[in-house]
């Protein structure tokens, strides 16, 4: 049993000197029984800097005090480096009389490597979530902070000590938000996590900053959930910016509605997208009448459909048209000239969408 188990296996005299050397413990530190047997373990077999440990170790057990899981470095016959957990029994013959030492070891060195990479990759995690440049935070199964960045921090006010252990709905989620994002979190800790949930949260000193958050679940080595890591984006600039930019999108349609200039506007299709009142005034078309129609087709006299065409199709490719003198004929049979400029619309992209029309009655 001894000879053939499957793990390295040694046994001592009184005297220390080796009387057991099984086939595991030859092939693991590529010593042969021979080159074993009667030989002081501890002074032959044993690294210098673990003598004096293994030595207590085998004393002990040599007085009838075993020891179990104690962890030892061996190096092989040729430099090879394990890592055994070794227990040793006290072996008696039949009286019961201690005659010497049984060490049975158990080889836990991919065990200690693949430890080793695990904390390697828990640390580099660490790091990651610490130094990176989104608000990051963690809560346990009870809503409780247990991660909260450098970036969170910076952000909110709130250093990582007045967060950690502290429940992230109550104490940094404003009254009525508390419900939707509590949902959310309850969600993911569930296993259903969320992808750009966006919500407000008020930093220390009251500023308000909008995030997008990311609400992915956290789960043990064994694919239990332990909590939820939220990782957000702080969109506070982009909203202002996309405010702005709906208040001169607002300004410019009501500069448009209320220039004292006929002012029209196509999409890419030649249909009407803007008539403002100065050209319903004028037309007697109201804006009602004309939006989605073809402005060609339905509000330039035939004679000029043509000429009107091909300013709008040079518009619609880039090429924009000023002082186009144009003659129209109002719904009630008045004729007009107009000073016409053709300009190209586009959107935030650049992409050409239509084209807008200010004219000049003269």
């Amino acid at each position: 049993l001894i000879e053939s188990a499957n793990a390295p296996i040694f046994g001592v005299d009184l005297h220390g000197l080796v009387n057991e050397w099984n086939r595991k413990a030859a092939g693991m530190l590529g010593y042969t029984k021979e080159e074993t047997m009667g030989r002081n373990l501890v002074q032959n077999f044993i690294q210098p800097q673990n003598r004096a440990s293994v030595s207590e170790v085998l004393h002990k057990a040599l007085s009838g005090t075993e020891t179990a899981n104690f962890e030892l470095t061996l190096l092989s016959k040729h430099c090879e480096r394990y890592t055994v957990l070794l227990n040793a029994t006290t072996r008696r013959d039949a009286k019961g009389i201690v005659t010497g030492v049984v060490g049975v070891g158990q080889d836990i060195t991919e065990l200690n490597q693949v430890l080793a990479e695990s904390k390697r990759v828990a640390d580099d995690l660490t790091r990651l979530i610490e130094t990176a440049n989104a608000p990051i935070f963690g809560i346990d199964m009870y809503g409780k902070v247990t991660e909260w960045n450098a970036k969170a921090s910076s952000l909110l006010g709130f250093s990582k000590e007045e967060a950690m252990g502290k429940s992230l709905v109550q104490n940094f989620i404003t009254e009525e938000f508390k419900k939707s994002v509590n949902e959310v979190l309850a969600s993911a800790l569930m296993g259903k996590e969320t992808a750009n949930f966006e919500f407000p949260l008020f930093t220390k000193h009251g500023e308000r900053k909008d995030i997008l958050l990311n609400a992915t679940t956290r789960r043990g080595p064994d694919g239990d959930v332990t909590g939820v890591i939220g990782v957000g984006q702080d969109i506070t600039g982009i909203r202002e910016m996309a405010k702005a930019q709906e208040r001169i999108a607002g300004d410019l349609s009501r500069l448009i509605e209320s220039a004292n200039a006929p002012i029209f506007g196509v999409d890419l299709n030649g249909m009407v997208t803007e008539w403002n009142r100065k050209a319903a005034d004028m037309l007697g078309y109201t804006k009602v009448e004309t939006m989605g129609k073809n402005l060609v087709e339905n509000f330039i006299q035939r004679e000029n459909q043509s000429s009107v065409a091909e300013v709008l199709r040079k518009a619609l490719q880039g090429e924009e048209t000023a002082n186009y003198e144009l003659p129209l004929l109002s719904k009630h049979g008045e004729r007009y000239t107009v000073l016409l400029n053709a300009t190209t619309r586009r959107d935030g992209e650049g992409k050409i969408t239509g084209v807008v029309g200010v004219g000049q009655d003269i």
